[in-house]
């Protein structure tokens, strides 16, 4: 289903009709077959549209402005920190000596750059309380399964072949149990309590002598403090076991807290929420781990280093889990993160936990008399509102979020954790105004009024969008990924 005042390419299509030219050929002509096997060779011209270069670049143009970005609208996707992408740091990636270098130079030729990374490791050191960093993985679950491969290789180098076993609270990030699994290691569920926090007795339970690890996010995914973390990672580290701090959340206490000082002996950070790299729709990201010093020896390899003034990739690193990137990572993103955090500071840094937990708290509190909240306290930088009141009516979650859409904004992260009924998890961030939350807000209100007064309209919504309804479950069990022609 499309606008069909906007015709697909192919419909627009007309032949004879050129969008390009290409250079007479002032090479041989080959043969294919000397190129490619027999199978790989086209006995037909493709199939494509005949366009003008007009049209064509009407059609990217239009498709262009269906998207929606930070850029475009308010992004209050839960746990994802969409938060705006400073365009300094998009200036500073595009620098020639950042932008043009090549990953397999000579490590002479490319000191600045192998500067800016040692130096960014040394920023990220600091901030999150560890004592070593790698760059290399590529973005938040690669860096979860880093961290884990890591704990499994130190508990292997100690012998201690039995702890497969990696506790998760019942809130946790989908990506903690499968980064497990990849990792080779079994997940046991640890409880949360009526206050939304890590149930004590239940880790009591369940931690024992096969525990490699406990892996959470603090604030949690419900956007609530775990206020007894020194005595789980007391609990945790008496077992034998090691604490894994999922760094989704990290935007909620820069500059005030740190994973290190908290007991957690591995980190993973998203540079590309926390530290304003853009993305979303794939990638790219970068999942920097940072691991205490007894951690430090299974680090992937190379490690950067500095050596008198030089900096060089160390491989000399026996114990080493290898290397789990090609090159070191994606350079661009950290560039864009370093940028960030030079010209933020430690001021800076502490201002956006501040304003992020200020504009969480606000919206909470003025969406409170219409939605259920099923934690009536505090939170952090986001927090879950439920949707049952309105699932009585007859309106889901779902369908608040479809309405959303029809008001501009990109719905929030619904059904998500799994232990709130008709969750809609909400994280405004820093960098949004207070007349951006106000409308937000004031859509929100009323979509609750509408659920009591026309729940069909909500029912029914989106009604403005280029695509309207979808079959959920057809979309996702048979998707159209192809165009097809009538």
């Amino acid at each position: 289903m499309h606008n069909q005042d906007q015709p697909l390419i192919f419909e627009q299509g007309r032949p004879g009709r050129v969008g390009f030219s290409l250079p007479d050929l002032d090479v041989p002509e080959m043969d294919l077959s000397q190129l490619l096997p027999e199978g790989y060779i086209r006995e037909e011209e493709p199939e494509l549209p005949e366009v003008s270069e007009l049209d064509i670049m009407r059609h990217y143009t239009a498709l262009s402005k269906r998207n929606h970005g930070l850029d475009s609208g308010f992004y209050p996707l839960g746990s994802c920190t969409m938060k705006y992408n400073p365009k300094i740091n998009e200036n500073v990636a595009r620098f020639n000596g950042f932008a043009h270098i090549h990953p397999l130079q000579d490590e002479s030729s490319v000191q600045g750059a192998m500067e800016l990374l040692y130096d960014l490791q040394q920023h990220l050191i600091e901030i999150t309380g560890m004592d070593e960093v790698t760059l290399q993985p590529a973005a938040g679950a690669h860096g979860e399964w880093t961290g884990l491969m890591l704990i499994r290789a130190y508990h292997e180098a100690n012998g201690d072949f039995n702890r497969t076993k990696v506790i998760v609270p019942d809130s946790a990030h989908g990506t903690n149990p499968a980064s497990a699994s990849v990792a080779g290691l079994d997940t046991v569920t640890v409880k949360s309590n009526e206050h939304g926090l890590v149930d004590l007795e239940d880790l009591k339970r369940v931690v024992g002598e096969d525990t490699a690890a406990l892996m959470l996010t603090n604030p949690n995914t419900l956007g609530l403090f775990e206020e007894n973390i020194l005595e789980m990672a007391e609990i945790v580290h008496g077992a034998g076991g090691k604490l894994y701090y999922d760094g989704a959340n990290l935007n909620a206490v820069l500059s005030k807290a740190r994973p290190g000082d908290m007991g957690f002996d591995v980190v993973h950070l998203n540079l590309h929420k926390t530290f304003t790299g853009p993305h979303g729709g794939g990638g790219p990201g970068s999942g920097p781990v940072g691991v205490k010093a007894d951690l430090i020896p299974f680090l992937p390899k190379p490690v950067i280093t500095k050596r008198g003034e030089e900096y060089v990739f160390d491989y000399d690193r026996p114990q080493s889990i290898g290397r789990v990137k090609p090159y070191y990572g994606n350079f661009g993103i950290n560039v864009r993160a370093y940028t960030y955090i030079r010209s933020m500071g430690p001021d800076g840094l502490k201002a956006v936990t501040e304003y992020a937990v200020l504009n969480a708290n606000y919206m909470m509190r003025r969406l409170a008399p219409y939605y259920d909240l099923p934690f009536d306290r505090h939170c952090k930088h986001e927090f879950v509102l439920s949707g049952r009141r309105q699932k009585k009516l007859g309106v889901r979650t779902l369908d608040i979020a479809k309405r959303l859409l029809d008001f501009g904004y990109h719905p929030p992260t619904i059904y998500f954790p799994l232990n709130v009924e008709e969750c809609i998890m909400i994280e405004p961030t820093e960098t949004e105004s207070k007349e951006t939350l106000d409308s937000f807000v004031d859509t929100m209100i009323q979509i609750a009024k509408e659920a009591e007064e026309n729940p069909e309209i909500v029912q029914e919504a989106p009604h403005t969008t280029v695509v309207g309804r979808l079959d959920e479950t057809t979309a996702a069990r048979k998707p159209i990924l192809r165009y097809q022609k009538n």
